[in-house]
């Protein structure tokens, strides 16, 4: 009997050791998606320009996000819902016939980090102390220290400054040529002041972006000037010239079989 009951107590003191193992085991398993999911990094895609045009990837219904990322660009690709966040545009010159609702655009005032100490920490309606009495260009030091691009400011190739754009007392406003204040969501009023060609084309939709319904009357979301364009740094640095240009999409893949797209260097019309 000895001889079999010292086998049989270390077996069933394994089995015991087993069973506890299994059973601290199961509720780390039963919990493992949910810690997975809470660990879960955003994804976050630019729209239009790099760093100043970023969406956070969400579920506006299970499976369907708002926006596709790219994983090679980190722009955006497709968007499941392009009137997301979106507000009725502002009436604009030439553009009061437009039927409410048409025209739709993302406000930016939140993306604006220094708009609310501006308008109320340092120029809270009122004209600072030292202000220059003339239009002409002169350093800021407090205004580079938080716009290091000011200190090579290139729109206008020295000929603009900031009060050109940005209003005297109410610096959350743009300006126009009258010297009243603009709101800093219609940015193409603002621009067309110089780049009158560009503001036609825009309101024409031949520059700019607009995603939404392409059909007589529908409705879309046009993307305004600063949307694409950095108004602080437009002859890009070094480059000296244009804004930031977009890093292109990977090529779609050919269809098996395909060698090369050869085909479409042939234009189907004979000339």
């Amino acid at each position: 009997m000895k001889r079999f009951a010292i086998p049989a107590a270390v077996l069933a003191l394994t089995g015991a050791v087993l069973l506890s193992v299994v059973a601290q085991d199961k509720p780390a398993d039963a919990g493992a998606p949910a810690a997975a999911a809470a660990e879960a990094k955003e994804v976050i895609c630019f729209e239009s320009r790099q760093g100043a045009s970023e969406v956070t990837q969400r579920e506006l219904q299970p499976g369907w996000p708002n926006v596709k990322c790219s994983p090679a660009t980190g722009a955006t690709l497709w968007y499941g819902d392009p009137y997301d966040g979106t507000a009725p545009m502002a009436k604009m010159a030439l553009l009061e016939n437009l039927p409410e609702g048409q025209a739709v655009v993302r406000p930016r005032a939140d993306k604006l980090n220094l708009l609310a100490s501006c308008a109320t920490a340092c120029h809270n309606g009122i004209v600072p102390k030292g202000f220059p009495k003339d239009n002409r260009p002169v350093p800021i030091p407090t205004m580079e220290g938080m716009l290091p691009e000011l200190k090579d400011f290139q729109h206008g190739r020295g000929a603009i400054w900031c009060l050109d754009c940005h209003h005297i007392t109410q610096r959350n406003k743009l300006v126009n040529h009258f010297g009243d204040p603009v709101d800093i969501e219609q940015s193409p009023v603002l621009c067309g002041k110089c780049h009158g060609d560009k503001l036609r084309d825009w309101r024409d939709g031949i520059h700019g972006k607009r995603i939404g319904q392409f059909v007589s009357g529908g409705k879309q979301r046009w993307f305004t000037c600063v949307e694409c364009h950095n108004p602080h740094n437009v002859q890009q640095g070094d480059r000296n010239r244009g804004f930031a240009q977009l890093q292109p999409e990977p090529p779609p893949q050919l269809p098996p079989g395909m060698k090369d797209a050869g085909h479409e260097k042939i234009h189907p019309i004979a000339h």
